[in-house]
């Protein structure tokens, strides 16, 4: 895992002053590097029977699509408002300063799909708490959320409670 380590890169300020925006695409760009995130991330759960992936806009699509190949899964995609062609279904999270809404395709999951839920990074788990319930409204199972990058200072995984397993590859700060 040092190798992946080594290709995210530190962005301080960004988006905005204060924050350290860790860059994924240099992991992205070298393709060794890239199956080994992609095979990490299906790895955690390959006996659990996934179904479907759900991969979170828009980082999480690009590390979703080959984990759920991965796992023989299809895939779903949770996007903001408006960008979904037919009928969803959404659920809104807080942010720092207001609220946002993710969607989902309403037919895209059913009850007894065992899905696993892809994304790139969780930090405070406001996003990874709204897909998982459009898991819910749905009546799919939820088996597990698989990150590429943990930032476990923000505190995500704790606003996620013990629904499901949550794996990620990399975690900061590094222990």
């Amino acid at each position: 895992m040092d190798n992946l380590y080594r290709l995210v890169r530190d962005i301080p300020d960004f988006p905005k002053p204060g924050i350290l925006f860790r860059d994924i695409t240099p992991l992205l760009q070298d393709a060794a590097a890239f199956r080994t995130a992609v095979d990490g991330m299906a790895a955690s759960f390959s006996g659990h029977r996934v179904t479907k992936v759900v991969a979170v806009e828009s980082r999480g699509f690009v590390l979703g699509a080959p984990v759920a190949l991965a796992l023989g899964a299809g895939l779903v995609l949770v996007r903001k408002p408006g960008k979904l062609p037919a009928a969803t279904r959404s659920a809104s999270y807080a942010l720092e300063y207001g609220t946002d809404t993710l969607e989902m395709h309403a037919d895209a999951l059913q009850p007894g799909d065992r899905v696993l839920v892809v994304d790139d990074v969780l930090a405070t788990g406001g996003t990874a708490a709204a897909v998982f319930d459009l898991v819910g409204q749905a009546g799919a199972r939820l088996v597990g959320l698989s990150l590429l990058i943990e930032l476990a200072d923000l505190g995500g995984r704790s606003r996620l409670g013990d629904r499901a397993p949550v794996v990620a590859l990399l975690t900061y700060p590094r222990h």
